[in-house]
C-alpha cells in the first residue's frame, strides 16, 4: 500500500479549507483517508497552517509520500530540514537499540566519540580508534 500525505479539501464554495491527511494513494482526494494530521487555511492573512509534527515524522520514516503542495508547506515549517537531517544521521533500527552496548572495532570513531560523549568519557579530540576503545 503507497501511503501519501496530501491535502483533504473542505469548506464552503469559494472558501478552501484544507485537512493534511495520510491516506492510501488509491483513494479519491476528499474520500477515505488514516489520519489527519493538521490542517491549512489560506483564506487567512497570512495563511493559518498547523501541523503535527511528531505524527508527520512518523510517518514520513514509515515511508509516507508528502504531495508537492504539501512538502512545500512542510518545507516552510521547517519539517522537511528536520526530516533529512535525521536520515542522514540515522542508523539502521539493529544498530540503533545496540546503542546502548559498548561500542566494538566494528563502529566507527564517531560512534565511539558519540558513546563516550553520552557517558561523560573525556578523551583526546586527536584520539585515534584503537585509543578510544581502550577508553570503553
Amino acid at each position: 500500500m503507497s501511503v501519501k500525505i496530501r491535502l483533504k479539501r473542505m469548506g464552503a464554495k469559494k472558501r478552501p479549507y484544507y485537512r493534511v491527511v495520510i491516506a492510501d494513494s488509491r483513494s479519491p482526494r476528499d474520500g477515505r483517508f488514516i489520519e489527519t494530521v493538521g490542517h491549512y487555511n489560506p483564506i487567512t492573512v497570512p495563511a493559518e497552517v498547523k501541523l503535527d509534527e511528531d505524527k508527520i515524522m512518523g510517518w514520513l520514516e514509515s515511508g509516507a509520500q508528502p504531495s508537492d503542495t504539501v512538502r512545500n508547506l512542510l518545507s516552510k515549517a521547517g519539517i522537511m530540514a528536520k526530516y533529512a537531517a535525521k536520515k542522514a544521521g540515522k542508523q539502521p533500527a539493529a544498530t540503533k537499540s545496540a546503542a546502548a552496548d559498548k561500542p566494538s572495532a566494528k563502529n566507527t570513531v564517531a560512534e565511539i566519540k558519540a558513546y563516550l560523549d553520552a557517558n561523560d568519557i573525556k578523551y583526546a579530540a586527536s584520539a585515534k580508534k584503537a585509543d578510544l576503545l581502550d577508553l570503553v
